[in-house]
C-alpha cells in the first residue's frame, strides 16, 4: 500500500516500529481504539515503551521486562504524560495493538482500527495534557477517516473484554466525548 499524506501525523515524533503489516484489501479504517501502557507497570517516563514497540526491550533492566520482551506488538500512536505524541506505525498500515478482538460482531480489530496508547494505568488519572492531545489527535484522525465517528471509538476493554481492562475505569469517557464534540 502506497503511503499518502496523512499517514504520518504532523507534530508527532516519528519512531518507526517494525511491528506492522498491510491491512487486508478492502478493509476500511473505521474504528479508533484507546489503550493504556506503562513500563514498568505503574511507572512513567523513560525509553521503555519506545524500546518495547521497537523490539529492543532489554530483559535485564526490570524483572517485568523478562515476561514481555519477546512479544512483537505496536500501536499507531502513544500519548505520553506530558502530552507528547509519538507515532510508531503509519495510519494506513495495520499496527499490532488489539490482539484477539471484536467490535460489533466484526473480528480482528487490528485489520480496521487505529490504536492510540495513553501512557498510564487503569487506576491513575490521565493528565490534562494527555486529554488535550487525545482530543486534537482524534479530530485529525476523524478528518482523515470519516468512517470513524464518536460511536466508533472504543476502549481496549470494549473489544477484548475477557482479556483487557484498559484504558480503565479512571478514563474520563464523558469528558473526552464532550471535548471532542465541542467545536473550538
Amino acid at each position: 500500500m502506497k503511503q499518502q499524506a496523512g499517514d504520518l501525523l504532523v507534530g508527532a515524533r516519528q519512531c518507526p516500529s517494525p511491528n506492522h503489516d498491510e491491512r487486508p484489501p478492502d478493509s476500511p479504517v473505521d474504528l479508533l481504539v484507546i489503550h493504556n501502557i506503562s513500563l514498568p507497570p505503574e511507572q512513567f517516563g523513560g525509553p521503555w515503551i519506545d524500546d518495547f514497540f521497537l523490539n529492543r526491550l532489554e530483559p535485564n533492566h526490570h524483572p517485568y521486562f523478562c515476561t514481555i520482551c519477546e512479544q512483537r506488538v505496536s500501536s499507531h500512536l502513544l500519548i505520553r504524560r506530558d502530552g507528547e505524541l509519538v507515532q510508531y506505525v503509519p495510519l494506513n498500515l495495520r499496527a499490532w495493538h488489539a490482539g484477539k478482538s471484536e467490535f460489533q460482531g466484526r473480528q480482528d480489530c487490528n485489520d480496521y482500527s487505529i490504536g492510540i496508547e495513553l501512557e498510564g494505568t487503569d487506576n491513575i488519572p490521565y493528565t490534562d495534557a494527555q486529554y488535550q492531545t487525545l482530543v486534537e489527535t482524534t479530530r485529525k484522525i476523524m478528518t482523515l477517516f470519516p468512517s470513524i465517528t464518536a460511536e466508533r471509538i472504543a476502549g481496549h476493554c470494549d473489544i477484548a473484554p475477557d482479556r483487557k481492562t484498559d484504558p480503565g475505569p479512571i478514563f474520563d469517557w464523558q469528558g473526552y466525548m464532550k471535548a471532542l464534540a465541542h467545536q473550538g
